[in-house]
């Protein structure tokens, strides 16, 4: 029985001998297609949470834990999945646009320099055991000749790093380049799309409430997702190639059955470990989120400093700074508690649990005589040791970048969703769609039809509302159905109580707010300049303050100069500024280095030098006098400018000749201007106010002298 048995092994073995090379060859392709699989497998689409939003992924994530839970933070959800690679794919699209741009040869570059390091990795792993080998054997020349081996690879190993470090910075450049040009066209345009689809960065802050900080996704964010993108190809391709060619070359020196035990070893402690992975793309995406809303909030102190100041609301916004701080450390905190004790099971299984592994299949051929293996010397056994661990090392490592490579992807898939939600919200923009919170009147009938509803722009040489609803972003119907004309000379007066719809007009002429119903014939809306109570002052010379937001050579292309710019400055009677100020080209923080008069002066300037159809003035003239007010409303008259103000000074209403009053009600009155008649409606109606405050007066001696005469 035991001879028997004793046979049939021997049998195996001289049958497992001689088909050995074809049993490794099976087992090594076999090995290759398994961590290609299993690669795919790891980093493929996973099934979205429960109770996840709409297809584009948007939704409530939520902070875990107790120091999280103080603060719910709306920002979109986070995964490694199908909703991921759609997102993914879409960008791809902008970034790499064909096989024939930059970055599809950047990328071509960068693939080819990696797989030429791996060649040299696998050669210096043969040659790091061949000097190991020429010591022990104590041979001199040979020793000598493999070190100047080494110094002459050293040559093309460094300029590959140096090359490799080159191309994916330029990698990561290129696609910034491209999505950050991409994104400038959909938010400021690019002069070509249709108006109405115009205005995004306007839009995006006053129509949407999904965006909050669109300047850091801009700056950061896409940042970030470049640099992730350009890295997360050597972190994933290259450790796949690079570990099915380490453990090939290993399996030729320790057989591919120790290759195997090694597998399924390390298998078995990486699932463990993937599955005590945190979610680090959550992490990253509300990171993100919570960065956006402390910068927010110091965007805010630093646009109303002055308000703030006069209010004395330092400790208030303080308060607030601090909130929003404390929110980004209370996060910060737990993922670095998170990060450091996976750190440690993350070091303890791949460092010193591996290696282990690795030092054991390394003494394979050491203690057991392989099949077609010969006896070897010290020398040779201590090169194969020396040369296996070299190569072990090396694997170890790239299946390690292979286990993280889900870490960097749920970090790729954070930064991802951020751009994701950025284009999806812009594009959803230019479409007419808004996401924006509602005021509770919004739910009643009436009003939630006339929000349903759609109207007409129409281009015309006038101005014409038809039944046209004033509706403003979040809902608020501020008039049901507005109706008046304005012909080319003919200025129109708009008054009315605070938050009637004065302004919302202006919006909805130019082109900024949607129209809800009825029909809106009016000029493009380059026809129309605004004029507000502080007029916007660029970043420039004090030539780019009159002709914004002209260039100098579209003024030259125009036929104008600068002694046109000046005898401009001359009508509004501030053409000192130039020489006081230094000359055209002079650069100012134009809003600090100038008064409010001063300002709205510099803004009629620019309405003289463009000369649209119509001007919109909003409290244009509340801080000049009234002298220089109707010296430029008479020339804006002689330019043949429409004027459409807004103002609450009796002294402006000479020069129009039709009338549009709010009554705050929803209500309004179109109709012509008597300015003489209304002039004395309005001292008779002041002196009338003047005699009722002394009725009190009045009925108190009254009372008095009563109370004398009865006694």
């Amino acid at each position: 029985m035991a001879t028997t048995a004793k046979d049939r092994i021997a049998a195996f073995t001289k049958l497992y001998t001689s088909n050995r090379p074809l049993i490794q060859r099976t087992l090594n392709i076999g090995f290759a297609l398994y961590v290609v699989h299993n690669t795919y497998r790891s980093i493929s689409a996973r099934p979205a949470p429960s109770g996840g939003d709409s297809s584009k992924g948007k939704g409530k994530a939520k902070a875990k834990g107790k120091d999280e839970g103080d603060a719910v933070k709306k920002a979109p959800r986070v995964a490694v999945d199908a909703v991921f690679y759609q997102r993914l794919s879409n960008i791809l699209k902008i970034v790499i646009p064909s096989i024939r741009s930059k970055e599809a040869v950047l990328l071509f570059m960068h693939s080819s320099l990696l797989i030429f390091r791996t060649v040299i990795s696998l050669y210096v792993a043969a040659l790091d055991g061949k000097i190991v080998a020429s010591l022990v054997r104590a041979q001199t020349v040979p020793f000598l000749l493999n070190i100047l081996k080494w110094l002459l690879v050293a040559i093309p190993a460094t300029w590959t790093n140096s090359w490799l470090s080159y191309v994916q910075n330029k990698l990561a450049l290129a696609y910034r380049t491209r999505l950050t040009d991409e994104v400038m066209r959909q938010y400021l345009g690019d002069g070509e799309e249709d108006p109405k689809n115009g205005k995004v960065f306007y839009k995006l802050a006053n129509l949407d409430d999904r965006i909050k900080n669109p300047d850091q996704m801009i700056t950061h964010d896409i940042q970030r997702f470049s640099t992730h993108l350009a890295a997360i190809y050597a972190n994933l391709a290259k450790p796949v190639l690079d570990v099915i060619l380490y453990n090939y070359q290993l399996s030729q020196n320790v057989g591919a059955e120790g290759l195997i035990l090694l597998t399924v070893l390390v298998q078995t402690s990486a699932a463990v470990l993937r599955a005590l992975t945190p979610p680090f793309g959550a992490y990253t995406a509300l990171s993100a989120h919570l960065s956006g809303s402390f910068r927010h909030t110091h965007s805010r102190l630093a646009s109303f400093a002055e308000e703030i100041a006069f209010f004395g609301g330092e400790e208030t916004e303080k308060m607030l700074v601090e909130r929003e701080y404390a929110g980004i450390v209370k996060h910060e905190n737990t993922v670095l508690r998170r990060r450091w004790w996976f750190g440690c099971v993350e070091e303890g299984i791949v460092k010193w649990l591996w290696g282990s592994f690795g030092l054991c299949i390394c003494a394979i051929p050491m203690f057991f005589r392989l099949p077609g293996v010969h006896s070897m010397d010290l020398g040779s056994r201590t090169e194969g040791f020396v040369t296996n661990r070299r190569l072990l090392l090396s694997s170890s490592d790239a299946f390690g970048r292979v286990l993280y490579s889900y870490k960097d992807l749920s970090e790729l898939a954070g930064y991802t969703s951020r751009v994701s939600l950025l284009l999806d919200t812009m594009a959803d923009i230019r479409k007419g769609k808004f996401d924006k919170a509602l005021v509770s009147s919004a739910d009643t009938e009436d009003h939630a039809k006339i929000l349903r509803g759609r109207g007409q722009t129409l281009e015309s040489d006038e101005i014409h509302f038809e039944n046209v609803p004033i509706v403003t972003p979040n809902g608020d119907v501020l008039v049901k159905s507005l109706s008046f004309y304005v012909k080319p000379g003919q200025h129109l007066l708009i008054v009315g109580p605070n938050g009637c719809g004065k302004s919302s007009l202006f919006r909805i002429l130019g082109g900024l707010w949607p129209v809800y119903g009825g029909v809106v014939r009016k000029p493009p809306a380059d026809q129309f300049i605004l004029i507000p109570q502080r007029p916007y002052l660029s970043i420039g010379t004090l030539r780019d303050q009159i002709i914004y937001p002209h260039s100098k050579a579209d003024m030259e292309a125009r036929g104008m100069t600068d002694s046109h710019l000046l005898e401009i400055l001359a009508k509004v009677q501030m053409e000192s500024i130039v020489q006081r100020e230094g000359g055209w080209d002079a650069a100012r923080e134009w809003r600090e280095a100038l008064s409010g008069g001063d300002q709205q002066k510099i803004a009629w300037a620019r309405l003289f030098y463009h000369q649209p159809k119509y001007a919109v003035l909003d409290e244009a003239t509340s801080l000049v006098p009234v002298e220089m007010e109707g010296m430029m409303m008479d020339y804006a008259t002689q330019l043949g400018i429409t004027l459409l103000t807004v103002s609450h000074r009796p002294s402006l209403w000479k020069y129009h000749s039709m009338i549009l009053q709010y009554d705050g009600q929803g209500g309004y009155v179109f109709t012509k201007l008597d300015a003489e008649k209304r002039l004395a409606l309005q001292q008779e109606k002041e002196a009338l106010e003047s005699k009722l405050l002394e009725v009190p007066k009045m009925k108190t001696r009254l009372a008095e002298l009563r109370a004398v005469a009865q006694r």
